[in-house]
């Protein structure tokens, strides 16, 4: 097929996603007026996420070209200005132009630094956080406004469900039904195909996974250990929510040195499969040696991944709330007090700490309160911070404990309050 056929096959392909309905991201209205800047545009985050698809509708009704670089017969053609003077004759002369997951593409930021330097407005996706954040910081610097995409939130998980719930007026009837969702939510996860019910979300989630590690780790950088890095990813989704160091995944899953296992948790951080969270501390060095805690970007990979019986829902609320902090383009950290205790996260924000937040599935056993209240109090006096939070599965109200006011919501409020 040549570069013609290649070109018209995919306007097709664009023309027909255009027609189908789709669940409105939250961000999508912020993205579309952006369009009326000549900023390059960037949708970045895990493959099957969205991106493409939130590209699309953000440029819904616009005069736009469309070039998607996971094919593979585009990938053969060298020149690129023979791409754009065929792209041209398909389209004609669009003031918009869309390039999909272009880190498939070689040298691409001096393509698309050429195209904006012709008055295109560009819009590109990408799944490979490195490759773009590094060509975006050196080529494109000050000159693109970033939109990242994740798996749903919680909030466009209930549209999909065709549920609709008001968190200012409710009944019990209603609540319990929001509920079930969320329980469904922990489980499943939030990746389009799976919420839509098009897919077995294991089968789907673990053949998903396993193909991004072979496209986008192990073809990409040509590693010869492929089974360690699987090994690693099992590990790390087992283990959600846990601190861990370099080293001691390098005695527990026998690699040869502890630089290989820091690429290897690199690779898969920048394939949007797992994000590592720090230890506060004010000082730098501190923070960097102490151990870290993962997180997935998507809770439903946790459970497709888990070699142990039944859901720790306690876990995948935890992993819940980081991912919500990171979708909101929070700050945070864990901490760790003098005497030991954890506290789950402390959020940052302007350069000041501001609050400190505990997540708890149950808090009926008093043994359990006492712990969660006692490492608030403990990080709240050492840090000075008063702002605490528990977040539990569906208990609310205010606790004071040794002076310290402590607010427990449920993980359903939160959700709502964090939109």
């Amino acid at each position: 097929m040549n570069l013609k056929q290649i070109i018209i096959s995919q306007k097709e392909e664009r023309d027909f996603l255009l027609t189908r309905p789709y669940i409105p991201r939250e961000n999508l209205s912020s993205a579309r007026s952006s369009l009326q800047n000549d900023l390059i545009k960037v949708i970045i985050g895990p493959r099957r996420a969205g991106k493409s698809v939130f590209a699309l509708l953000m440029l819904k009704g616009y005069d736009f070209a469309y070039l998607n670089f996971d094919d593979e017969r585009l990938l053969a053609v060298n020149d690129y200005d023979e791409i754009f003077k065929v792209l041209r004759e398909v389209y004609g002369k669009t003031p918009y132009l869309l390039l999909d997951e272009i880190q498939n593409l070689d040298k691409w930021e001096l393509w698309v630094n050429r195209l904006q330097r012709r008055g295109l407005k560009i819009v590109i996706t990408g799944s490979n956080s490195r490759l773009l954040g590094r060509e975006l910081a050196t080529h494109l610097t000050g000159r693109y406004q970033c939109f990242p995409i994740y798996p749903f939130s919680f909030r466009e998980f209930i549209k999909a469900q065709d549920f609709a719930f008001d968190p200012s007026g409710y009944s019990q009837e209603s609540l319990g039904t929001l509920l079930y969702h969320l329980r469904n939510y922990l489980e499943i996860g939030g990746y389009p195909e799976v919420v839509l019910g098009k897919v077995d979300p294991k089968g789907y989630l673990r053949t998903l996974v396993e193909s991004v590690l072979f496209k986008d780790i192990v073809k990409r950088y040509n590693l010869r250990f492929a089974r360690k890095l699987s090994d690693l990813l099992l590990y790390l989704l087992n283990n959600v929510s846990s601190r861990f160091s370099f080293t001691k995944l390098k005695n527990i899953l026998t690699f040869r040195s502890v630089h290989t296992v820091e690429n290897y948790v690199k690779y898969l951080e920048e394939a949007f499969l797992i994000f590592v969270v720090e230890r506060f501390s004010p000082k730098l060095k501190e923070r960097l040696k102490s151990p870290r805690k993962v997180y997935a970007y998507d809770t439903g990979v946790v459970t497709a991944f888990k070699t142990r019986f039944g859901a720790d829902h306690g876990v995948l609320m935890e992993n819940l709330v980081a991912l919500e902090l990171l979708r909101q383009n929070k700050e945070f950290f864990y901490f760790q007090t003098k005497n030991g205790q954890e506290v789950d996260f402390i959020v940052k924000e302007n350069f000041n700490l501001y609050q400190l937040i505990q997540v708890c599935y149950d808090l009926s056993d008093e043994a359990t309160r006492k712990r969660e209240f006692s490492a608030l109090a403990k990080a709240s006096k050492e840090l000075d911070i008063k702002e605490t939070m528990v977040i539990s599965w569906d208990e609310e109200g205010e606790q004071t404990y040794k002076g310290l006011q402590i607010s427990i919501r449920p993980l359903w409020k939160w959700l709502f309050e964090k939109n």
